[in-house]
């Protein structure tokens, strides 16, 4: 009975992943805005990420129906509540035993939620994979230090992190009821 609870646990939580399709109008927004952002200091991939964040944030600010306002602290608000949304670029599907990270030098960020996002390096497509409060994250997260390997994957570790695996994220569809 455990493993038929689990498996349909697990089947939710990969159905709590929101499939995105990324239009044209977003590609070429992100793209002024990562232009002129520029290469952020401390940046793991020296700015060539930038597009492939901003497509994260502007996806999850169409669900959210929020504002966009994109801080050293966070990047969007939603009603008093302010959100850092944390990107990563893929080739694959993402899988609920995944990991979602964050680098030990944004832990200072004054935000309420992280959400986390997964945006195809085509950019064709990316995924909403949930969200958590900044201080249940850093509860259940596993710290990283640069160097070590991450037992789950294999994963040599570019920068001290804190990772936790996307099935330990909340739905993104109840981040509105959070914010009433």
């Amino acid at each position: 009975i455990t493993s038929v609870n689990q498996t349909s646990f697990n089947h939710r939580r990969r159905q709590s992943m929101k499939h995105i399709e990324i239009s044209e109008d977003d590609i070429a927004k992100a793209t002024i805005k990562a232009t002129q952002m520029g290469e952020l200091r401390n940046s793991i991939t020296k700015g060539e990420g930038n597009l492939h964040g901003f497509l994260g944030e502007i996806i999850t600010a169409n669900e959210l129906k929020a504002e966009e306002e994109n801080t050293f602290d966070y990047d969007i608000r939603l009603n008093d509540i302010l959100i850092d949304v944390k990107t990563k670029r893929v080739n694959t599907e993402p899988r609920s035993f995944y990991e979602c990270s964050v680098a030990a030098l944004n832990t200072k960020q004054k935000c309420d939620f992280y959400v986390f996002t997964r945006i195809l390096k085509s950019m064709e497509a990316g995924w909403i994979l949930g969200y958590l409060s900044k201080k249940e994250y850093f509860d259940k997260a596993v710290f990283l230090k640069k160097g070590d390997v991450d037992p789950s994957n294999g994963w040599t570790v570019s920068t001290d992190c804190y990772n936790l695996p996307i099935s330990e994220l909340k739905n993104i569809e109840d981040l509105q009821n959070e914010t009433n």
